[in-house]
């Protein structure tokens, strides 16, 4: 009889306790951020490893640039479960964001566990398109003293044009603008127009041609076609 009163007095709170996870949730979803953060804090307190919540925090810190805190968050989400690849891109992705913000000397000694979250996350999911993406960005970015590499940002490249062929051709694009081979890069972009019509891939190459290709009459036929995309049904990748 005991037991029974108990878990109609506890009832009550875990009804309480989803239904304010569910408001949290939905505020979130329409970027009330402010709002849904002390509802996810207080769900959290109740529900300490729940995984959603943890992840719904560290996203909201870092919507808000509060690296700290949300590195703080994604690293927990690896410790309770580190098989989930997404923990590890979001990880890492938290990382590179503070290591931007810090002395270079300390920046330094932070990418090789940037890098190696990201790797991570491709060991985990062999087709976890984002951190193929912040590999290329990564090695695009960093010097070749401190691993920098065009060879290895063509090579995620690659590994994404088996993956996601539209991501393997913008990428491809996005390294040759990178180098100034603008031409090619225009290429990959058409390449990538041709398979999906995406909105992203029409801007990328609007972008080029405005500039970096001095087109702007192109930049404006292109910009024309997006604004007839976004009378359409979505199509986005």
């Amino acid at each position: 009889m005991k037991q029974i009163i108990v878990l109609f007095l506890f009832f009550p709170l875990m009804i309480w306790s989803q239904s304010s996870f569910d408001t949290a949730e939905k505020l979130f979803k329409e970027d009330k951020f402010e709002q849904a953060q002390p509802l996810f804090e207080q769900f959290l307190k109740e529900n300490p490893s729940n995984l959603k919540a943890i992840e719904y925090l560290g996203d909201i810190a870092g919507n808000y640039k509060s690296w700290d805190k949300a590195i703080s968050y994604y690293k927990k989400l690896k410790q309770l479960k580190p098989a989930e690849a997404n923990y590890y891109y979001k990880y890492g992705g938290a990382l590179g964001m503070k290591a931007k913000e810090v002395s270079k000397f300390k920046a330094l000694g932070m990418i090789d566990e940037v890098r190696g979250s990201f790797e991570k996350a491709i060991a985990l999911n062999a087709k976890h398109i984002e951190a193929r993406w912040a590999l290329i960005e990564l090695n695009l970015q960093l010097p070749g003293i401190v691993g920098g590499s065009q060879s290895k940002a063509i090579r995620y490249s690659n590994e994404l044009l088996k993956v996601s062929p539209i991501d393997g051709y913008l990428s491809r694009g996005h390294i040759d603008e990178y180098f100034k081979r603008y031409t090619a890069a225009e290429q990959q972009y058409k390449k990538a127009i041709a398979i999906s019509g995406s909105r992203t891939s029409y801007q990328m190459l609007a972008n080029l041609y405005k500039n970096k290709m001095n087109e702007p009459e192109k930049a404006n036929a292109i910009l024309q076609k997006i604004k007839s995309l976004n009378s359409s049904p979505k199509k986005n990748i």
